[in-house]
C-alpha cells in the first residue's frame, strides 16, 4: 500500500515556479515523525538528492545544483512535507520522489540508499 504521495508535478516555463508536496497516507501517518528527503531521477540518470529536513525541522540540506532556488519545509502536525522550486531550469526537469528515512537524525544524509520509503513519484518538466 502506498505511504506516501507526491503531488503539484507539472509543465513550467523556465523561470518559473511549482509547489511538490508530500502526504503521508493514512496506514503511513507515523512517517512523517521521521527524517524525510527529496530526490529525483532525469531519464538516464541515477536518481540524486535534492533536499532533506530532519524530523525535528532543525536542519535541512540541499544540492548544490538547487541550493538558493528550492526550499524545503515540513508541517508534522499535517502529515506533509513541500518542496517550493522557484527559478526553475531546464535541468531541474525529473521525476521527483519524496522519501522517508526512519531515524531521527540532527543532520541530513544524502545517499538513495539510506532512505527506507519512497512515495510514487511526480513528473516535473520544465521547457526552456
Amino acid at each position: 500500500q502506498v505511504q506516501l504521495v507526491e503531488s503539484g508535478g507539472g509543465l513550467v516555463q523556465a523561470g518559473g515556479s511549482l509547489r511538490l508536496s508530500c502526504a503521508t497516507s493514512r496506514r503511513g501517518r507515523a512517517l512523517i515523525n521521521y527524517d524525510m528527503g527529496w530526490f529525483r531521477q532525469a531519464p538516464g540518470k541515477d536518481r540524486e538528492f535534492v533536499a532533506g529536513i530532519t524530523w525535528s525541522n532543525t536542519s535541512t540540506h540541499y544540492a548544490d545544483s538547487v541550493k538558493g532556488r528550492f526550499t524545503i519545509s515540513r508541517d508534522n502536525a499535517k502529515n506533509t512535507m513541500a518542496l517550493q522550486m522557484n527559478g526553475l531550469i531546464p535541468e531541474d526537469t525529473a521525476v521527483y520522489y519524496c522519501a522517508v528515512r526512519l531515524t531521527q537524525s540532527t543532520v541530513v544524509v544524502t545517499s538513495t540508499t539510506l532512505y527506507h520509503v519512497w512515495g510514487q513519484g511526480t513528473q516535473v518538466t520544465v521547457s526552456s
